[in-house]
């Protein structure tokens, strides 16, 4: 028993000098983390950039986005300090996440601070496909998304769509003149994605198109 007990009194110790050690960065992430935005506001208020980065390269309104915590994100949002356009360690930028997870609201606060539509590489019109987002992918697409952005292994939005998303996200793509020939650098065509994912719909709707593709005029793509 007493063993215990020296054992917890040291365990206590610990966790008072950790959290007295624990710096204004460390707060930051743990009120994104939980979701508190009155000490957000007040730690960036005080000077803590809402862009650090933690030790993992993520920003904490790309944490609030993936990991549910909408105050949080509001807030940061709001913070004029925060670059809205700002990547993570794995390129990615809050209008990403957004649209990957269909959070509207966000994706329309985020459009509203000027966050950039495209970008090289994946892009959110990539993100929005591959979870099919329509009503992200139409909003992206209204404010001049490139149909058929280049991820950096030459994957497009609609192969996305055809392996990962819905039908209606291939539908979508196809009506607004997604590039059917394009290949990804291993060759692969959206219908190609389509087989690879085992998706009948939207290898009917591919196939459909295609068949229809030497009819169009003027589309400069086939």
């Amino acid at each position: 028993m007493r063993n215990y007990l020296r054992i917890a009194s040291y365990l206590i110790a610990f966790n008072a000098i950790s959290c007295a050690n624990a710096g204004p960065r460390e707060d930051f992430f743990r009120a994104v983390a939980s979701d508190n935005p009155s000490a957000v506001r007040s730690l960036v208020q005080r000077g803590v950039s809402p862009n650090v980065q933690d030790e993992r390269k993520q920003t904490g309104l790309v944490i609030a986005l993936r990991e549910g915590s909408p105050k949080a994100a509001r807030a940061l949002i709001e913070a004029p300090q925060t670059d809205v356009n700002l990547t993570n360690g794995s390129d990615e930028t809050p209008l990403m996440m957004a649209a990957l997870k269909g959070q509207e609201e966000f994706v329309e606060l985020l459009l509203k601070r000027d966050a950039a539509v495209n970008k090289p590489g994946w892009a959110p019109l990539h993100y929005a496909a591959t979870t099919g987002q329509v009503n992200i992918m139409k909003r992206l697409l209204e404010r001049h998304a490139f149909i058929d952005a280049q991820s950096p292994n030459g994957t497009t939005p609609l192969m996305m769509a055809a392996m990962y998303g819905s039908a209606d996200a291939v539908r979508l793509l196809l009506a607004e003149g997604a590039d059917l020939a394009m290949k990804n650098e291993q060759g692969m065509t959206a219908l190609d994605f389509a087989r690879r994912g085992n998706r009948p719909d939207a290898i009917e709707m591919l196939t459909a198109a295609m068949a229809r593709a030497p009819q169009r005029q003027g589309t400069g793509k086939w």
